[in-house]
């Protein structure tokens, strides 16, 4: 696994102190893996190739594992989350509403996939399944903030808030 990261790795000698410290006081205990990827999510925000390294290097775990983890569940991210996190529903309900136009227009606009982050750490954006507002469809959620019954033309003025 090679690192090809769109965004350079700016972590601190402090943040790898605290990484290390925990590895050192949890690398023995059974099943000790997933808890301090989770510690180490914590401590700087996502899990980028140098933390995936450290980790490996101070359990003796093999890269191909720890990425194996990372990619496998949701709740870690490979790349930086942007101050403003937006998240488009595509369950059913919203899908039929027409939140895959409203999700493939913010694609667009922002030059970003689902999981990335804008180069200039603004937005990152996100699918997700059902969040269970369903009359409101379709969805959109930035910072928490839900926006019901979106349409397209809905976007730019919702973005504008976050500016």
């Amino acid at each position: 696994m090679e690192n090809k990261a769109k965004f350079p790795f700016n972590g601190t000698k402090e943040q790898e102190k605290e990484l290390r410290q925990v590895i050192a006081e949890m690398k023995d205990e059974k099943g000790a893996l997933m808890p301090i990827m989770q510690k180490a999510q914590e401590i700087y925000g996502y899990l980028p190739y140098e933390v995936q390294k450290i980790i490996s290097d101070d359990m003796q775990v093999p890269m191909e594992k720890i990425y194996g983890v990372a990619t496998f569940y949701s709740m870690f991210n490979l790349e930086p989350k942007g101050r403003n996190q937006i998240s488009v529903c595509l369950g059913t309900a919203c899908y039929v509403k027409g939140s895959g136009l409203i999700y493939e227009k913010l694609k667009q606009k922002l030059g970003i996939d689902s999981g990335q982050c804008t180069e200039d750490g603004k937005y990152s954006l996100d699918a997700c399944r059902c969040v269970g507002a369903c009359g409101l469809a379709p969805v959109m959620i930035v910072n928490g903030d839900v926006y019901g019954k979106v349409t397209v033309d809905d976007i730019d003025g919702i973005l504008e808030r976050y500016e």
